[in-house]
């Protein structure tokens, strides 16, 4: 079987696999968020935590919550790094720095999962597990919560309220999160990954000599990581690692994870507001986009183009032969499609136009399918803005599911796609003349100080502002100057979008439904799917094109 065929089968198995769970999980879990009843576990939580599951919350208290709960993640998680030279289980390691410590603290809080570390030679058990794997679970569940609430803005009538916070990050923790990762983590097992609190090991190599390595809670933490579109990675090779990744299998078992949830919820959507075509005109959005992405991934790493890549027959550098170039192909897309940032290759050693569809596909805002939560309240954004523009040209008031889509609502969208490329294209430009931050390229002076250096800079700051974690090679990001200004990115990347998406939630909920007429925009035919993937990729080539330009494009044309 030619390696071609081998990866256009799997994009055709994962396409059905997907398919096949999307109605059943879409409709669990729209039946989880609209249930009246609360699990015996559930309440016991809402006990421990004084929440009252059952108060109705506005968009300043909903959005009061999300804060609270996100501050108090960050701290802890620094206090754990701090503190673990002192702790049981820690295999040795000392405490990490006060930087670095911040950084992966707002890294994991903030669902993007970047490291500036080999976790195998950093972080101990007790870290990865209580800390890190916890993050895991609680940073996807907000981020649900939040795109529910934004689903409930569209349901609710001159009411305000979008449900209880603590209702729903407990809700999406233990009836979605928890069985899913548990029953996904019991095949990872059986496939070959491990499980275990086994400690720093020698290993013989093969060469001769030998080398350190050490156990862990790596498959449970493996499926977490994938499911809650997180990335981060128990080891430094992240998913190319066998321990984490054993084998062909397990790679399209991953990505499926990845995906599964973001494509499902568009399902939760159209139940929720009572027009499941709704859902599936946002589905066929993220399809489109996803599907185009991968296609062309696979056409230009198997093309190999470059004189280097003809002669070795393949673009197979920085890629594992057990997954070859169709499984890590599909992987990285589905990763920079996602906020997910895992890898099972070395995303910098794809050919140049590889790496910017890597780079175009973080800058759409991770809407194809997005992250969890994140991915589905993205695409209503752009849903917004697309039938703000169809208002436009038909000179007629722009409505979306019964709801006007006024100056309030309008502004408030602009803001959310305003913040993002604000981050990135501001912390890129100030890194690029900053001798210190130009001193992290560790490529060549003469490659490090052209488009690929500037692409590796513009991929980190990409990848943080978008809650992606992914990153180019080449750029120390172990820095203060990285360190702390990609932490902020993280934090503001993630956080001020759910200001205004809550704000934009709340000022939906508040209007009276307008009945459909006649000259209402069909939201939920084919011809708005065109309009709403045009808009989305018109927006992102105008604000992003100018760097493109300057990095991977640049690269691929010299």
């Amino acid at each position: 079987m030619s390696p071609v065929l081998a990866g256009v089968l799997q994009l055709i198995a994962l396409t059905a696999a997907l398919a096949l769970a999307y109605r059943p999980l879409g409709d669990y879990m729209a039946a989880v968020y609209s249930s009246p009843k609360h699990l015996r576990a559930e309440k016991v939580i809402y006990r421990c935590i004084g929440a009252n599951a059952d108060a109705q919350m506005r968009w300043p208290a909903y959005l009061r919550g999300v804060l609270a709960f996100s501050v108090v993640g960050v701290l802890l998680l620094y206090l754990l790094q701090r503190l673990q030279g002192g702790m049981p289980l820690s295999l040795g390691f000392a405490s990490i720095s006060p930087d670095q410590a911040f950084n992966t603290a707002a890294s994991f809080v903030a669902n993007t999962n970047w490291q500036s570390y080999s976790g195998e030679q950093a972080m101990g058990h007790v870290v990865q597990t209580a800390g890190l794997a916890v993050q895991n679970f609680v940073s996807a569940a907000t981020g649900m919560a939040v795109a529910i609430a934004l689903v409930r803005g569209f349901t609710r009538s001159r009411t305000g309220d979008l449900g209880n916070f603590w209702a729903d990050l407990v809700r999406g923790t233990v009836r979605v999160l928890v069985p899913i990762a548990v029953i996904s983590a019991v095949v990872l097992v059986a496939c070959g990954g491990i499980q275990n609190f086994s400690g720093i090991h020698e290993v013989g190599q093969f060469m001769g000599g030998s080398q350190q390595t050490n156990g862990g809670a790596v498959a449970s933490q493996e499926v977490i990581k994938e499911l809650g579109t997180n990335g981060g990675g128990y080891f430094n090779a992240n998913s190319a690692h066998p321990f984490e990744n054993p084998g062909a299998f397990t790679n399209l078992f991953e990505v499926f994870l990845i995906l599964v949830i973001p494509f499902a919820m568009t399902r939760t959507f159209g139940k929720l507001v009572g027009n499941v075509k709704q859902g599936y005109a946002v589905l066929a959005t993220m399809g489109i986009i996803w599907l185009g992405f991968t296609a062309l991934m696979l056409w230009t790493e198997f093309a190999h183009g470059g004189p280097a890549l003809q002669a070795a027959g393949a673009a197979m550098e920085g890629k594992e032969t057990r997954f070859g170039v169709g499984g890590s192909s599909i992987f990285s897309v589905a990763t920079t499609l996602t906020s997910t940032g895992a890898v099972d290759s070395f995303h910098s050693s794809f050919t140049a136009f590889g790496g910017g569809i890597q780079l175009l596909g973080m800058m759409l805002g991770e809407i194809a399918p997005g992250g969890v939560g994140s991915g589905l309240y993205g695409m209503l954004v752009m849903a917004i803005i697309a039938v703000f523009i169809a208002g436009l040209m038909v000179g007629r008031t722009p409505e979306y599911l019964g709801k006007k889509i006024g100056t309030r609502e309008i502004k408030l969208a602009a803001c959310y796609i305003l913040i993002t490329p604000t981050l990135v294209l501001g912390f890129t430009a100030a890194s690029m003349v900053l001798p210190d931050a130009l001193g992290s390229m560790l490529n060549t002076k003469a490659l490090g100080a052209g488009s690929h250096g500037f692409s590796e800079v513009l991929y980190a700051f990409t990848s943080g502002a978008n809650n992606n974690g992914s990153a180019f090679g080449g750029l120390n990001a172990n820095t203060p100057w990285y360190n702390t200004t990609i932490g902020l990115a993280m934090l503001l990347g993630r956080f001020l979008p759910m200001v205004f998406v809550l704000a934009l939630a709340g000022s939906l909920a508040e209007q009276k439904p307008i009945p459909e007429t006649a000259g209402t925009l069909r939201t939920e035919k084919p011809l708005f799917a065109g309009l709403l993937v045009g808009t989305i990729l018109i927006i992102t080539g105008l604000t992003y094109f100018p760097a493109l330009a300057l990095g991977p494009l640049a690269e691929g044309l010299s």
